[in-house]
């Protein structure tokens, strides 16, 4: 603001100070400004009444009269307010609509950056169940190829839930993208379970399962992984970064090969089934593995897990689960291949699979 009238007048509103104060209440009780009649009732100098009528007048505080120069009229403060503030807030209201407009045009290119920040970010941590499944939603939502899934658990889902992740699936299905899904053996003992693979296999869904899993895990378009967080939480890790999302790729694809192609107990017979899983219990057992993590490995509850494991220590006449080992032994129920394997010492946790992803758990 360029105007020098203006900014006197700012300058004198600025030094306003008591004499001021004196020679406005002259004024505005007695209409005059007369400096030898002010200087006398308030005691000062007429030089500095003439001083302070000129600060008043610039700060739109006294007016004289356009009929009679004599008569100095007192204006109301907020009169005198407006006045000065009027211009200051024209051009806040200039500036205002300048932002306004740098924003409108700025905030177009946003979308753009948040995709490309989404696309790039390498790892993101989700802290609640509401943020995973937003996460999960959306990156099911924008999948075009190809989704994998770990999901590790015996099944107990009712008929219900089945049905409605069937719906869900069925749609990702009829888009054309491709589903793979790990779920463990014990699966095949579940009534649900088994009704909504064999649909969901129909439509074009593939289903295995194996006798351990190692973890869950869900990938899409092998571009974005999912895992969980660490303990016993419904939080997740968002992963992007393309040498960690190609090696739990290539997990999944080796626990892949070396499962079975998903089947109910009686197809493929049930005394096989059982007996795959005895077998397993004994090597976990041979291995030292406690209850609840052979019940964890195995996708079962560990009252189930306990009543395998009575059951087994009972048949190799054992007392304790040191000598029930020793035992398998010497039997040569021992295989190399699960004993050698580490077992983690805490459970993954699940965590909400989107609206188009199904999970048994």
């Amino acid at each position: 603001m360029n105007d020098p009238d203006y900014t006197a007048a700012l300058r004198a509103a600025h030094a306003l100070d008591e004499v001021d104060l004196a020679v406005y209440g002259w004024a505005l009780e007695h209409q005059s400004a007369d400096p030898d009649e002010v200087a006398a009732a308030v005691g000062v100098t007429p030089s500095a009444v003439e001083l302070s009528v000129d600060r008043l007048l610039r700060s739109q505080l006294l007016h004289v009269s356009p009929a009679n120069p004599a008569i100095v009229l007192a204006v109301g403060p907020d009169t005198a307010i407006g006045r000065l503030a009027a211009p200051v807030e024209a051009q806040i209201r200039e500036q205002e609509q300048q932002l306004a407009a740098m924003r409108k045009r700025l905030g177009g290119f946003v979308p753009s950056y948040h995709r490309h920040r989404s696309r790039t970010e390498s790892l993101e941590v989700l802290a609640n169940v509401h943020d995973v499944r937003n996460a999960l939603n959306r990156a099911s939502d924008e999948c075009s190829k190809e989704v994998l899934a770990c999901q590790p658990g015996g099944g107990a889902r009712v008929p219900e839930a089945m049905q409605e992740a069937l719906v869900r699936d069925r749609a990702m299905l009829e888009r054309g993208i491709q589903l793979r899904t790990l779920y463990h053996h014990t699966a095949r003992f579940n009534g649900p379970s088994q009704a909504y693979v064999a649909a969901a296999t129909a439509l074009g869904g593939q289903y295995r399962t194996a006798h351990e899993l190692f973890g869950r895990l869900i990938v899409f378009d092998r571009e974005l992984a999912f895992i969980p967080v660490r303990g016993d939480s419904w939080g997740a890790v968002m992963i992007r970064e393309p040498c960690t999302v190609d090696y739990l790729c290539d997990l999944f694809e080796q626990t892949w090969e070396r499962a079975t192609p998903f089947a109910d107990a009686a197809s493929q017979g049930l005394e096989e089934v059982a007996r795959e899983i005895h077998e397993t219990i004994i090597q976990l057992l041979g291995a030292g593995l406690k209850d609840e993590a052979i019940a964890r490995r195995l996708g079962m509850s560990l009252r189930t897990a306990r009543r395998h494991i009575a059951g087994i220590m009972e048949e190799l006449d054992a007392a304790s689960r040191f000598q029930a080992g020793a035992q398998a032994a010497l039997r040569g129920l021992l295989g190399a291949d699960l004993s050698e394997q580490p077992c983690p010492d805490s459970p993954s946790p699940d965590f909400p699979v989107p609206a188009s992803v199904s999970r048994i758990s």
